[in-house]
Order: C-alpha cells, then structure tokens, then sequence
C-alpha cells in the first residue's frame, strides 16, 4: 500500500512557504513511503486482564473496538483510550495494554492463537491465565474487543521521518482535523458490529489505510510548526534537495548537482542545508544511502555484491566499510534483523 497524500484537505495545516511550481516536497518523500501488513489479531478479552508488547522493528496498530483501555508506553503515564479509537505505534516501542491501570501483565507471546487465515489470527483468553476462567465462563460475553496489526515501514526505523514521529499516535486527536481518519475509524467500528463473515480481512485493509491516515494527518496538522528535519523538508529550496535524494538513494549525487538543484552556489549550498539538516550534504546523502541498502538487504534478501552494485560502489569492501561506519555494523548482519 502506498500512503499518497491529500494536501488539500488540511489547507490552515499546510507549510506557509511552498516552492514555485506548488509542489511539497514532503509530499514526493510520502508518495514513496510503503506501509504493509504483516499480521492481524482479533482480541477477545474479559476484564481484569492486562497484555505486555515487547519492543519490535515494525509498527503496531491497536483498534478498540469494544470496552475502553488502557495503555502505557515504555514508563510512561497509563493513557486511557475509549472505545472506537486506535492507536499506532510507528516504532514498535514496548507498550502495555490493560482493561485497568497497573494490572499485571502477560506477555503477547503467551497466549494461545487460532489461525483465521494466512495473517489472521483470533487471540481469546480462555485458558491462557489472562482472565479467571470460572468467574468468566466462555458463555459470557467479552468486555473487551481489539483488532490490532503488525505494519511494515519500507522505510529504515532511523529514517529521520520515523525518528521524529511519536512513540504513540492516537487517531482521535487527529479526526477532528482531517475528517478520512473519522470516516475510516467509523467504517471499523460498523465491521466489527456487524460480525459478517471476512469482517477480519476487511478489517486488515482498513487498519493499514487509517494507520496511513493517521501518519498524514500527523504531517499534515501535528507538525504545521514542526522544527528540525520537518521544518528543513518543508523548505522551498532544502527541501527539493532531499525529496531528490530520497527518492533516488542509489543515485551518485554530487554536491555540485545538489547545489543545482537548490539553485545556489557550491558553499552557500552547503552551508544552508547543514544549518538546516544538523549535518552536511555528503554525510547526509551517504546515511540514507546506507538505509537503503539494510532496507535491500534486510526486507528484500539481495546480496551484498548486488547491494553495492546498486549504490555504485567500486568494490563490495568499499561499500561493506561504509555500512559499518554508518549503520555499526557490518552489512552481513542487517539479514538478521
């Protein structure tokens, strides 16, 4: 699925400075950014119960579709989440949820699953240890229902857009500014009432449109004031130099070509974008170039050789040298993560 934004629909959120020809090159970098499914669950709980997430490279998405909850990322404060909200997660950071504040937790991975489907799965807590299962025969309805998923970034979890992202972004602070998330929350909440047979598989297409929803709203309204990365992608002449560079890492950019691009001379060149990128054009252009190389390596399953090739190395040396500096390690561990 790609995330391909309607900048018109948020107009008193959009950056004040557009360049000439009305183009936002934030827009060309999310034209690019993938956002897949990896699996779904279909949550069906009875209170007291509490479930521990552990940190993880994709994205996590939570949908309540029943009962209100409670989640705590991390150490932070419990935030209270009502029914028909989501949240997302774009990091994978560990997070709890529970149907009150400071129960105990079980980990995700502990309790029994049933295959719906290749990726649906239904996750009940009968006999698992979750819920008493003599106060809560299985005749009783559940007091809680969550649909949730694992999303895949075609991006790097270091890409400057995923740093500057929360660690949690709830749908309902974005719905009243941009009305699809709204319409997209309703549209799961009705699936999920209605109970027909597929509901999960439609569900799974909805929660990754809304969980894209949810990152463009947040472009588009939490970060109309953004500063740092958003603020420098968002610049008229920054900003077209990283759009171009985001969207073709594997091109051998020089800065010269850059400078051409922003229509400014070779110093005055670099020193705009280091002041507004917090590094220079080379170390730049090299970092996200080593990003995409884990992406090829670690998502995609090319060899190294083909990798460097691609990057327009000399030497596959060379270029494993390079990942290591940037990344921390050698490019023959990336296929492990």
């Amino acid at each position: 699925m790609t995330i391909r934004p309607n900048l018109s629909e948020a107009p008193e959120a959009l950056p004040r400075e557009r360049p000439a020809d009305g183009v936002d090159p934030l827009t060309e970098i999310l034209l690019g950014l993938r956002l897949d499914g990896v699996e779904y669950a279909r949550y069906v709980l009875h209170e007291p119960w509490a479930v521990a997430f552990p940190a993880r490279r994709e994205a996590t998405f939570h949908f309540v579709a029943q009962g209100g909850c409670w989640m705590q990322v991390g150490q932070q404060a419990w935030l209270q989440l009502n029914t028909s909200d989501a949240v997302l997660l774009p990091r994978g950071a560990p997070h709890a949820l529970a149907s009150a504040p400071g129960l105990p937790t079980v980990e995700i991975g502990k309790l029994a699953r049933k295959a719906l489907a290749d990726n649906l799965f239904l996750i009940d807590d009968s006999g698992n240890g979750l819920a008493d299962a003599a106060a809560h025969p299985a005749s009783l309805p559940p007091s809680h229902v969550l649909f949730s998923g694992t999303l895949r970034f075609n991006l790097d979890p270091l890409h400057p857009l995923l740093m500057m992202m929360p660690e949690a972004m709830r749908a309902c602070d974005l719905a009243q500014r941009d009305p699809a998330v709204l319409a997209l929350l309703d549209a799961m909440e009705r699936e999920v009432a209605l109970n027909r047979i597929g509901a999960c598989g439609i569900l799974a297409r909805l929660a990754d449109v809304l969980a894209a929803s949810i990152i463009r709203g947040w472009v588009e309204c939490a970060c109309s004031d953004a500063s740092g990365w958003i603020a420098a992608v968002r610049c008229p002449q920054v900003g077209r130099v990283l759009a171009a560079v985001h969207q073709h890492p594997e091109r051998d950019w020089s800065v010269a070509e850059l400078a051409a691009l922003m229509g400014a001379s070779r110093s005055s060149f670099i020193d705009k974008f280091s002041a507004a990128v917090g590094e220079t054009p080379a170390k730049y252009v090299a970092r996200v170039k080593m990003f995409q190389a884990r992406h090829w390596i670690a998502r995609e399953g090319l060899r190294v050789a083909v990798v460097a090739n691609r990057l327009g190395y000399d030497s596959e040396a060379s270029f494993s040298r390079a990942f290591k500096r940037i990344i921390g390690h050698p490019p023959s561990e990336a296929r492990l993560g």
